[in-house]
């Protein structure tokens, strides 16, 4: 009888001790997540993120003292954390990281505009933050916590049944917004710009150095949500659209390098027949790559950037290959659509 009694006492802690399992990285988000449900990417002006950083008496009083103005989905910030809280669920049924995945996927449903789109910070809305915005993948990367929501991929199964439906919803006005801010020349869908008036829908600028434009990066990353998306007429000619603007605006012939010189970031644009790369903004109307400085102005020659800028921002990149040459034909053939 001892046995046995020990057997089932030992079974009982060993059920309270799963019951306790932690993940660091999962504590230290719950900490960080802001009283609206969001994250911030920075505490105030001097201070980023850091989940490297222990957490003493200090930052503790500096992360408590945040307010919900930090909140936004700029630099991965809020669909980093939801994702990691899911997994860290997955892992140790410790229901306090669903619980704070859960209140982070309302707070996107919250921040969403009616016409769909998403907002850099909410509810900070000062300056282009109240922007419809692609930059950086925000609103993409919104989205696709709200797509493996409503469709429970990715483990987010197990989230709660009333926010699945609300993430349905949110994703198709998502997707509707995305089809309508595809930027039309002469009537021909192109590309998208990296962030839109919230009212208007009309591509606008951000900082000083991100010009109305054409957005490559961005844009690459909105044609892989499109194509993980039941296919609909729209959906069809918005992939394809944006395929045939890539392949029409590409650069043959250069490479662009980061290296380091005197232990400063030096970015090089140099002759490579075997390399093909785009620039990171077009102009909207031309097509013709554009550049822009922290004074405002707006450049038609790399060169012409000055020394910090061209140093400190990635002004090119082989953004479209993979899409371009694996990913987009694979869609093709697995939609068993015809490439007109």
């Amino acid at each position: 009888m001892k046995l046995k009694l020990s057997i089932a006492a030992f079974s009982l802690i060993s059920l309270g001790f799963s019951a306790q399992i932690k993940d660091t990285l999962a504590e230290k988000m719950l900490v960080y997540q802001l009283p609206n449900g969001g994250w911030g990417k920075q505490l105030d002006d001097k201070s980023v993120v850091n989940y490297n950083l222990p957490i003493d008496k200090t930052l503790l009083k500096k992360i408590k003292g945040t307010g919900d103005d930090h909140a936004t989905i700029d630099n991965n910030a809020t669909s980093r954390e939801i994702n990691a809280l899911i997994k860290a669920y997955v892992a140790t049924k410790n229901p306090e990281y669903l619980k704070s995945a859960e209140k982070g996927i309302s707070y996107l449903l919250l921040m969403q505009y009616k016409n769909g789109g998403f907002p850099q910070y909410y509810p900070n809305s000062a300056i282009y933050r109240k922007q419809v915005t692609y930059n950086d993948n925000a609103m993409i990367n919104a989205l696709t916590v709200l797509y493996n929501v409503a469709e429970g991929k990715n483990d987010f199964d197990v989230v709660d049944l009333k926010l699945k439906e609300k993430s349905k919803i949110a994703v198709q006005k998502g997707i509707e917004c995305i089809l309508k801010t595809q930027v039309l020349q002469k009537g021909t869908p192109a590309i998208w710009a990296d962030q839109y008036n919230e009212i208007t829908l009309q591509p606008d600028k951000a900082r000083a150095f991100e010009p109305i434009s054409l957005a490559t990066a961005e844009s690459v990353g909105i044609v892989r949500f499109l194509m993980q998306q039941p296919i609909t007429p729209e959906i069809e000619r918005s992939v394809k659209s944006a395929v045939k603007w890539f392949k029409a605006n590409d650069i043959e012939g250069y490479s662009y390098n980061v290296t380091k010189q005197n232990d400063k970031t030096v970015r090089v644009l140099a002759e490579d027949k075997n390399s093909v790369i785009w620039a990171r903004f077009y102009d909207v109307a031309t097509n013709k790559p554009l550049f822009g400085d922290r004074d405002g102005s707006v450049k038609y020659n790399y060169y012409e950037v000055s020394e910090e800028r061209r140093n400190g921002y990635s002004w090119y990149g082989d953004f479209a290959e993979k899409l371009i040459n694996k990913e987009y034909p694979k869609w093709l053939e697995k939609n068993k659509i015809f490439d007109q």
